[in-house]
């Protein structure tokens, strides 16, 4: 067999491992941040100078956090599981060579100008204009490789994870290029085409968008496609997972409202968010049901397994913040949880529940057949991981809940002649103990992250790159 005829005959990899590799240096950089941004809040004193300042650290972490980590590994599974449900090798081989570096120069791009205070001050999408520009052609490249290898697919069937991960891709482009729409006025600063109202309405249509589609529709692609792998169990229901991908991207497109609850956006605006939020609940739970039950008869397993445990808890952390978010964006609830630690609470039970931990579960999955090994070069070590990592989760959030309630509570308790009963410095003062209980709980949950940086890397090296050939005959899916 010659070179030309092998390499039209194998899946390409090599990006799939790239992108693997990133996810995790990625996510122990932006866990980094987390704790040294909760370090300065609860002791202000390690704001050290302007570049090293919260102001400035706290956007550099979220960046690192959902686009570095988080969408390296959507790069990454997607491109392993589109292969692998299509029976094709990836399209346009040279454009996926181009979204990993591409993708790189963004994030180190972020790294560089977030930090000297080059910023929008937009929500999740604070780089500037020529940054954007650059994600615009990676993107655009990314839905030319993906929906490529989907066209020239050997199946006729679309796996459900497709869908998901298709609709993510297309979702995210739309969101990215409407908000983003600025005058540019310097090499590293412009001015939005949007003001006052307008602004806030596109920014948190955006802003709930990139958690409703980056942070969800993609990484169900994930819990459709490694489940039921990892279990070896099909999905329990096919027909429930198809409803819950077309009730979930209509419904969460509506829900960004929720966001600007007693401000300026009109009230049947606000209403309207509200709303869509909890209907959103249905499908959420309904897809969240779907992955744990696929486990049916197959519960035994959680016992031995710690990948399926990271992949199965992720999910319960799923249908716990998409129970909070509705609830929270109901307008008398909303009237105590607004603008308290209630919202970072909610928002990292997401964030370091469902998106880390389904991560890091596909990724265990990935890694080691990326390399040509059975597992994982420790399988003690993904254990411990998987506890540091929980253990971590539920301090963190159990303190922010905590805090947020009582802020709430002090901020609107007033005495019997009207006046306010606390200080605001006197809430600053009472969550003092809870910021250290969260930098606690973020701490735990970088040492996890650097046991998966070792474990990975010794995986990497103990084992080699082995092509893996696309199958002659194609099965009806996965």
């Amino acid at each position: 067999m010659t070179f030309a005829n092998t390499k039209a005959t194998v899946y390409n990899d090599t990006v799939v491992r790239q992108f693997a590799i990133m996810t995790v240096v990625w996510g122990v950089v932006g866990m980094l941040v987390g704790v040294i941004v909760a370090a300065q809040l609860a002791w202000p004193d390690l704001n050290l100078g302007p570049w090293l300042s919260y102001g400035r650290l706290r956007p550099l972490h979220t960046n690192a956090v959902i686009f570095a980590f988080g969408g390296s590994a959507l790069f990454a599974t997607s491109y392993y599981v589109v292969q692998r449900t299509c029976q094709v090798r990836l399209f346009a081989q040279g454009l996926a060579t181009f979204t990993f570096w591409g993708w790189q120069v963004v994030i180190v791009c972020a790294a560089l100008s977030l930090p000297l205070g080059f910023t929008t001050g937009k929500e999740y999408a604070e780089l500037e204009w020529p940054i954007d520009i650059l994600i615009a052609l990676v993107w655009v490249a990314y839905a030319v490789v993906f929906f490529g290898t989907v066209g020239t697919r050997k199946v006729k069937h679309i796996y459900v994870a497709n869908w998901f991960y298709g609709g993510f891709i297309l979702a995210v482009a739309l969101l990215h290029i409407v908000n983003s729409a600025e005058l540019p006025v310097g090499p590293l600063m412009s001015y939005s085409a949007y003001a006052g109202v307008q602004d806030a309405m596109v920014q948190w249509w955006y802003g709930h968008n990139a958690v409703g589609f980056f942070l969800t529709a993609g990484f169900l692609g994930m819990m459709y496609y490694f489940i039921p792998k990892q279990a070896e169990r099909p999905i329990y229901s096919y027909r429930l997972s198809i409803v819950h991908f077309w009730a979930l991207i209509f419904t969460y497109m509506w829900a960004g409202p929720h966001h600007l609850h007693y401000t300026a956006l009109p009230d049947w605006a606000q209403s309207l968010g509200m709303v869509f939020s909890l209907i959103l609940l249905a499908p959420s739970w309904g897809g969240m049901i779907n992955g744990i039950m696929t486990l049916s008869g197959a519960w035994y397993k959680l016992r031995d397994d710690p990948i399926l445990r990271f992949l199965i808890v992720s999910l319960s952390f799923y249908g716990m913040s998409t129970f909070e978010g509705p609830m929270m964006s109901i307008k008398t609830v909303n009237a105590l949880s607004h603008y308290t630690d209630w919202t970072v609470g909610h928002v990292h039970s997401g964030a370091l529940g469902w998106v880390g931990l389904i991560t890091m579960g596909s990724m265990y999955y990935l890694i080691p057949r990326l390399f040509g090994r059975k597992q994982m070069f420790s399988v003690k070590a993904i254990e411990a991981h998987f506890w540091i990592a929980t253990i971590g989760i539920v301090i963190y959030i159990a303190a922010m809940w905590i805090a947020g309630v009582m802020q709430g509570l002090m901020w609107r308790a007033v005495n019997a002649d009207g006046t306010l009963t606390y200080t605001f410095v006197e809430s600053v003062k009472a969550t003092f103990p809870f910021y250290v209980l969260r930098l606690l709980g973020g701490l735990l949950y970088l040492v996890g992250m650097l046991v998966m940086l070792w474990n990975t890397v010794k995986t990497a090296t103990a084992g080699r790159a082995v092509p893996v050939e696309i199958p002659s005959v194609a099965p009806a899916h996965a």
